[in-house]
């Protein structure tokens, strides 16, 4: 654990407890709160506003008419990016308390958000304030007198549904794209870590965006999150979470109206470590790739393949690397790893490494619980797993790190293939040719070479197969919010 001496003590004000409809700040009209907790303690931080489907329909309505009427459809593309940009300031002048409200409620080290999750956050809301008066269509030559042109329209009303692991950067990748395209937004946080989304709420109405553009409803994924996949007026889900829930999304999105898609779901990710690597870097990167975040990362390195020549000495070394990493307070400079985010989580991952003790996995590190209270788990390795084991095949979302040999490129990359699930991927080689062998052989929809977890506003991400449907961020991001529209005028 970390010690008490190097912590800061928060100090956060929580002022956005209720829902954001209409631009106004409002109770859920059943009258239901729900309690958001402290992870590292277990305890109550506050009590959050429940939405269900009720209001849903209110901030659907809402969305529709600001989509509609309002001011949002007669502004200007290049306005909407100043707004944005607006946006992005307020949220660097309020860093600091941000970071500080994402690490009591999700459990985050704060420097980590401090130093990752703010910067990266306002990056996103930059970058797309910067499309938002460049999507345009084209011009087309076709047969005959006529003049064809395409235009890309703002899908409409979208309903967003946020993740707890990286609450604000994946309610900016979200909301990002669909505020430069022009489109309104009905915006559920996890239930787990509302409160930040709430915070970005009141510094949405501070940057001048019109009311309804953004409606905010915290509430539980089968409820409010239900209330949106189904909802006849909701033109375009975007969700981020379990490959099961998106599933359930699909389901209800074509049971209703068919509404657009954009999924990005789980991970089992290949983390592909040769013997010619730059083993101290392979080693610390494939570290970072597993134990980044609590483990609590979509596209974690969670099956580290690791060629049979350099097999011992890696094992030995990330084992020695992992006792050493230090668990605790987040508000301590000190700590790399905070709790998990809530009991529910805790129990799923200490259930997995029970499942690799049974199927005699080789515990080398942790297994255990630190502390007795919060949701702490000791960093813990397992060598000479298999593909078969339950924890080399399902995502587990927490810090165990799965250990296993591969002998050449052939076997390595099938092996990889093998799997309901393709995010992501990586190697370490110092062989160019090895490493375009595995970008170009491994099915996932991004590949690293030589690091692992880099991201960039500009760079698309999204999954192949289980993982999902279509891409966030880039330009790539902007095609989920915008449909193409042709005209032909006879000349």
């Amino acid at each position: 654990m970390a010690t008490a001496s190097t912590a800061i003590e928060p100090k956060v004000k929580i002022s956005a407890t209720k829902l954001m409809i209409g631009g106004k700040w409002v109770d859920a009209a059943s009258g239901k709160t729900f309690p958001t907790i402290n992870p590292s303690t277990g305890e109550v931080i506050t009590q959050v506003a429940e939405a269900d489907a009720a209001d849903v329909d209110k901030a659907v309505a809402s969305a529709r008419g600001a989509f509609e009427k309002g001011a949002w459809k007669k502004m200007s593309a290049s306005q909407r990016g100043v707004l944005m940009n607006r946006l992005a300031d307020l949220l660097e002048k309020n860093i600091e308390e941000l970071a500080q409200l994402e690490s009591l409620d999700n459990g985050k080290p704060y420097h980590v958000a401090l130093a990752a999750d703010l910067p990266l956050t306002i990056a996103c809301y930059r970058y797309y304030a910067g499309w938002a008066d460049k999507i345009q269509g084209k011009t087309i030559p076709v047969n005959g007198r006529y003049f064809t042109y395409t235009k890309h329209e703002p899908v409409g009303v979208v309903g967003q549904i946020i993740p707890w692991n990286f609450p604000l950067l994946m309610q900016a990748w979200k909301l990002g794209p669909a505020l430069a395209a022009g489109c309104t937004v009905v915006l559920k946080p996890a239930e787990q870590t509302p409160l930040t989304a709430l915070r970005v709420g009141e510094l949405i109405q501070e940057a001048g965006v019109p009311d309804g553009v953004v409606n905010i409803l915290p509430g539980y994924g089968p409820t409010a999150g239900g209330a949106i996949a189904r909802h006849m007026d909701v033109d375009k889900v975007a969700f981020t979470g379990s490959t099961e829930v998106g599933h359930l999304i699909m389901r209800a999105a074509a049971d209703s109206n068919l509404k657009r898609v954009t999924l990005e779901l789980g991970g089992k990710s290949p983390n592909i470590v040769f013997a010619d690597a730059d083993m101290d870097q392979a080693i610390e990167g494939a570290h970072f790739a597993l134990f980044f975040n609590q483990g609590q990362c979509c596209c974690a390195g969670s099956r580290l393949f690791v060629e049979e020549k350099c097999y011992d000495e890696f094992v030995e070394k990330s084992v020695a690397r992992a006792k050493k990493r230090t668990v605790g307070n987040p508000f301590d400079k000190a700590t790399e790893q905070g709790p998990q985010v809530d009991q529910d989580q805790f129990n799923k991952v200490m259930s997995y490494i029970e499942s690799g003790k049974k199927e005699h996995a080789k515990l080398l590190a942790g297994g255990n619980r630190v502390g007795d209270k919060g949701y702490f788990i000791e960093p813990t390795v397992f060598a000479d797993v298999q593909d078969n084991m339950k924890i080399a095949q399902e995502e587990i979302f927490g810090p165990v790190m799965a250990i296993l040999k591969f002998k050449d490129i052939a076997e390595v990359v099938e092996r990889s293939n093998k799997s309901n699930y393709g995010l992501a991927a990586a190697v370490w080689t110092k062989d160019i040719t090895k490493a375009h062998a595995i970008a170009d052989g491994v099915r996932a929809g991004t590949v690293w070479v030589n690091c692992y977890d880099v991201f960039d506003a500009a760079a698309p991400f999204g999954g192949f197969k289980q993982s999902g449907l279509g891409r966030e961020l880039g330009e790539y991001g902007l095609a989920n919010y915008t449909e193409v529209k042709t005209v032909t005028v006879k000349l």
